[in-house]
Order: structure tokens, then C-alpha cells, then sequence
């Protein structure tokens, strides 16, 4: 997941085709306490499950050992289980003992390409490649987490079996962070764009998909959001060529710096004056400048990059635009040229009210009434992909230690990201909930 810094909690997504509760609101409160207890029960293997995928980290489209854990433990319950999906994905499924709707839980898998420092008894000295180079891998976005609970679900389902309507699809998702074997620009498709792609519904179509994220956040504590909850994430390129020449004689050149500086300003008034906030927010932030070999050469191109993060597709076309248009004309107006390529990235996670209404009081049993409502998040998820197969809902669940302040804790993709390992029990709690609530109220379509 792409993180802002500023929500403090954990994540839950759902894609859901909605029916009215029925009268099996008192089997779904009963099947609820019975996901209580049996939580409870395997509390202990979910740290255990959780510290081993810690230690033992991948990267997109290289979780192969992490696969196979949850593959064995997948197939001990009995479940009917597909492994190499969109690469190194699992993908199993629980039949319950009556007809009824089905519902997908997904977890991402992925590390990333981070240091971890000693301090853990279960910290990870792990290194792999990433696009070809050396690094240093950990799990600094929770997706140990999201593996670990999703696999404790799934014991606590099959369980619950014999009681269930329906049916539930766990989907053990690889490379939410993009692939570490192909870069973005190759046309490689990766994660839950190439599941949907292999056909991960295509026998069992969903009519609900739920799925978590760890952030900081009051430990234990749910937070929901109902419309556009995580942001769209584009890449943004801009190649600005002028001429090269003597930094002491300028006026012989074209100097592709300043412009450049003037272009980086200018991008900034796209959300400041062009964007209307109180519809949606919108960023544009330049994260790297590249130019120049000497103090005294002035040099034929520079090169930028940033991303673009939006929460409408009305408003990411006309920064799109807006962009391409600022750029152009301010290189042009110094007799340079500007080089726009914008690359679109994950969609915008979208909630479905009516969805994040019906749900809500599952939430606030499974946390215990921790739960609040969430501004927009920063951050982007190709769950995206999933909930644009029908609709869906999206939840955060913190887990900073009690007594540190969330806003002070080191944020997702941090080599210090830190998690309270009691927190996990009320995320097996929430998916399991809302899973056996929606399949126990389902009244047809």
C-alpha cells in the first residue's frame, strides 16, 4: 500500500452486492459469538504464523515460501485450495452446509524493499532482488499481518462450516506493492490486476469482498469511511530539454534548471487555485529532480518525477491536463521543452454507502465499540481491483501499543513500523464477522 502519514489505523475492504437483512439476523449474532470464541482460540497460533512470515519476508511475485505456508494450512482444513495465481498467489474455497451468497476475504502478502534494524527476537536479516539489485526486504507495511489474520479466518470459518450459508473464496494475495521482477513501464500485469485478470472469480463470483490493512492507530481501534476511501495513484515523468552550454555564459544556453524550478512551482497552483477542495482533495507532489553533472555546465535536459493522488475521475482527468499544459507552457516560454508522461496507477478505493451503513454495527461488536469514522487516506491499494467487481467497503484497524501516541509512531513502509500483536485477534474478529453477518442476512439478490 502507498501510505499517507496522517490516518492512524488499520484496513478492511469489502465488494458487496447489497440485500436487506433478513430474518437471520439472530443465526448472524449467534455465528458472531461463536467467531469470538474461536478467535480467541487461536490467538496464539496467529502471532506464532505472523512472526514466522515476519522473519521470513518476500517481494511482489516472489512469495513463494510464504505461499506454501499458507497453502499447507489452507489444505489441513479441508479447503479446496489453487496455488500459483498471478504468479505466487493462493486462492482457496469453503463450501458452506446451505445455499447462499458468496463472499471473498483477501490479504496481500508482498514485503518490501526495506532494512530492518535489530531489536525483534523475530526481525528479519532477509535480502532479495529487487528489479535486478540487491536489497535488504522486511515487512514494513503489515502485510505479515494481513497473511497471518487472513489464515486465522480461515480456520475459524471452516469451523463455523456446518452452520454457514453460502460460500467464502480467501484470496492470499502477491505483489500489492507492484512486482520486484518487472518494472511498472514493461507492461507486466501483477497482483490483484492479474488475478482478476487469470480469473480469480470466475467460478466463484463474489457478491461481497472483504480485505485488511494495518496502520498506526489506537490499537484495536476499527475506523471506516463510505465512498472514496483510498486515493488513486499516478506516476508522473516530465523530461525538460533546453541546451547545454558554460554555467558562466547562460545567455549561450537554455537552461533547463530553472525552468524546470519554475514548472515545479507552477504544478502546485493546479491544486491551490485550478482543484475545488471542498468537493475533493487532490495532490501533486515532485518527488525527485535529476540534472547535472558540474557546478559551472549548464545541462541539455533535467528530469522530475512524482505522483499524482485524487479521489475522483472528473477531477484526476483535469489534473492529468492541467499538467501536461502547465509544463508545456512554462518550458516553452524559456525556449525549452517539456516531456509529460503520466502513467496511471491504482484506482480509487471506493466504499459503498449503503454497504458501510449495513456493516457498520459488525464493526462495532467485533471492536467492541472502538470504532470511528475515518477521513480520506493518502495512501492507494489495488484492492481497487476487487471492488470494482461490485461494491465495496474499506476499514482501518490501528495497532500502535498502548500508551504511544499514534501520531508520533513511525508510519507504514518505516523501517520502525511497529505492531501490537493484540490487536490481531479483533482483525480475525472483524473479517470473520462481517463475513458470517453478510452471509447469514443475505436475502437474494
Amino acid at each position: 500500500m502507498r501510505f499517507s502519514r496522517y490516518v492512524s489505523t488499520f484496513v478492511l475492504a469489502a465488494t458487496v452486492s447489497i440485500a436487506c437483512p433478513h430474518d437471520g439476523k439472530a443465526d448472524a449474532l449467534a455465528l458472531e459469538t461463536a467467531v469470538r470464541e474461536k478467535s480467541a482460540s487461536i490467538e496464539g497460533k496467529l502471532i506464532a504464523w505472523r512472526r514466522d512470515i515476519h522473519q521470513h519476508p518476500e517481494l511482489g511475485d516472489q512469495e513463494t515460501r510464504t505461499s506454501g505456508l499458507v497453502a499447507d494450512h489452507l489444505r489441513s482444513l479441508g479447503l479446496e485450495v489453487r496455488t500459483g495465481v498471478a504468479r505466487t498467489g493462493v486462492v482457496a474455497v469453503l463450501k458452506g452446509s446451505k445455499p447462499g451468497p458468496t463472499v471473498a476475504l483477501r490479504a496481500d502478502m508482498d514485503a518490501l524493499p526495506v532494512k530492518e534494524p535489530k531489536g525483534l527476537p523475530f526481525a528479519s536479516e532477509a535480502k532479495s532482488k529487487h528489479l535486478g539489485n540487491e536489497v535488504d526486504v522486511m515487512h514494513a507495511c503489515g502485510h505479515d499481518t494481513h497473511t497471518a489474520m487472513l489464515m486465522a479466518t480461515a480456520e475459524v470459518l471452516t469451523n463455523l462450516k456446518d452452520q454457514l450459508p453460502g460460500t467464502v473464496q480467501f484470496i492470499f494475495q502477491p505483489a500489492e506493492e507492484g512486482s520486484s521482477l518487472y518494472s511498472s513501464s514493461s507492461g507486466e500485469s501483477s497482483g490483484a490486476e492479474l488475478m482478476v485478470k487469470e480469473g480469480v472469480f470466475a467460478e466463484n463470483r463474489p457478491d461481497a469482498v472483504f480485505g485488511l490493512h494495518v496502520m498506526p492507530g489506537k490499537s484495536g481501534e476499527i475506523a471506516y469511511r463510505a465512498g472514496a476511501t483510498l486515493a488513486s495513484s499516478d506516476g508522473l515523468e516530465i523530461k525538460v530539454t533546453g541546451k547545454q552550454g558554460h554555467g558562466g555564459m547562460p545567455w549561450h544556453t537554455i537552461d533547463p534548471i530553472t525552468a524546470s524550478a519554475q514548472i515545479v512551482n507552477g504544478l502546485q497552483t493546479i491544486v491551490s487555485r485550478r482543484i475545488d477542495l471542498t468537493a475533493s482533495p487532490a495532490v501533486v507532489t515532485i518527488g525527485t529532480i535529476n540534472g547535472g553533472t558540474r557546478a559551472n555546465i549548464v545541462p541539455e535536459s533535467v528530469e522530475m518525477t512524482g505522483t499524482i493522488r485524487t479521489y475522483d475521475e472528473a477531477i484526476r482527468s483535469q489534473i492529468h491536463r492541467d499538467i501536461t499544459n502547465i509544463a508545456g507552457k512554462i518550458a516553452e516560454s524559456a525556449d525549452a521543452n517539456a516531456a509529460v508522461s503520466i502513467s496511471r496507477g491504482y484506482d480509487t478505493t471506493v466504499n459503498d454507502e449503503a454497504l458501510t451503513e449495513r456493516m457498520l454495527p459488525v464493526l462495532e461488536r467485533a471492536a467492541d465499540g472502538r470504532v470511528r469514522r475515518s477521513l480520506p487516506v493518502g495512501a492507494s491499494e489495488d484492492f481497487s481491483v476487487f471492488a470494482q467487481q461490485a461494491p465495496g467497503l474499506f476499514v482501518f484497524l490501528g495497532v500502535t501499543p498502548e500508551g504511544q501516541d499514534p501520531a508520533k509512531a513511525a508510519p507504514n513502509h518505516s523501517p520502525n513500523f511497529f505492531v501490537d500483536e493484540g490487536a490481531l485477534v479483533v482483525g480475525v474478529r472483524t473479517m470473520a464477522s462481517l463475513a458470517v453477518n453478510y452471509l447469514a442476512t443475505w436475502s437474494g439478490k
